[in-house]
């Protein structure tokens, strides 16, 4: 009898993640037979965690906060975007028994934000705010569509420059400290921060978005995040959260492994009907 094949996500914590119930569907969808769990995993037991989800017939992993650079550092290869991001969310065990490291953040915000919300990013103007693991891990895939310009923000300005530099040969990119965002003006400002976390803003100026901007906070709850709230009163076209980009991060992920592409709309659909008593994550 065939074993079926077992997938999970790592974090710390990891108590209210939804990619068991969004990888779940996935397999409903696509007619796959397979486990998907979550597992609470500190920073200090990732690799023993790991040892032990292959040794057991892992066939692969997401991974979340904190342990992204830890996957990172574990993969034997990386994908283009994840060797650029330095981060890991995605590791596929390979024939040869390898690891393959991927990072399928970006492109599942960018798939959010143009096919999902019909936000185009060419030619326009984009400041992310935050020059941390989660910034890292959209840049390069947003990059890829061409933007006018984007500045990364954040309170430490020496990171955000350092972080720009590294991207630098990609695409018109640049750092700076909030207060000197006075007088710019951008067509999408992404929330890459922890801000939304404990429901608290960046310290934003009135005016950075431009008529007929779009916001996006890579967090989510069940209530509208700060920045969501922010992007509204600033009379934003479209102030999102991060829902539609867990879906569609996991459905890249889910390619990878499987190499069926599920359709997303419908889950984003569910679980947007059931975020009653979800707690703000990312």
């Amino acid at each position: 009898m065939k074993k079926i094949d077992r997938y999970a996500v790592f974090g710390y914590p990891i108590k209210h993640s939804k990619s068991p119930r969004i990888h779940q569907l996935f397999a409903e969808q696509t007619g796959q037979k397979l486990v998907y769990t979550a597992r609470e995993v500190p920073p200090e037991s990732f690799n023993h965690a790991l040892e032990q989800f292959l040794t057991g017939g892992g066939k692969g992993l997401n991974c979340t906060v904190p342990l992204k650079e830890l996957a990172w550092q574990r993969a034997d290869q990386l994908t283009e975007r994840a060797h650029l991001s330095k981060a890991v969310n995605t590791l596929k065990l390979q024939d040869d028994g390898s690891l393959l490291g991927d990072n399928t953040d970006g492109v599942g915000l960018v798939n959010d934000l143009t096919v999902n919300h019909g936000i185009p990013l060419n030619n326009r103007r984009i400041l992310i705010l935050g020059a941390g693991g989660a910034s890292r891990g959209i840049i390069g895939p947003l990059l890829e569509q061409k933007p006018e310009r984007i500045v990364i923000a954040n309170r430490t300005v020496g990171k955000a420059e350092q972080l720009a530099q590294e991207f630098s040969r990609a695409g018109n990119i640049s750092g700076c400290g909030f207060e000197a965002l006075r007088g710019l003006q951008f067509d999408l400002i992404v929330n890459a921060t922890s801000a939304s976390l404990s429901n608290e803003l960046p310290p934003l100026a009135e005016g950075l978005l431009r008529e007929a901007g779009s916001c996006y906070d890579l967090a989510y709850g069940n209530e509208d995040t700060a920045f969501v709230r922010w992007g509204q009163r600033q009379n934003a076209i479209q102030s999102l959260d991060g829902m539609g980009m867990l879906v569609e991060q996991a459905a890249e992920a889910f390619y990878l492994w499987r190499g069926l592409r599920p359709t997303t709309q419908s889950v984003i659909d569910l679980l947007n009907a059931e975020r009653k008593g979800a707690s703000v994550t990312s």
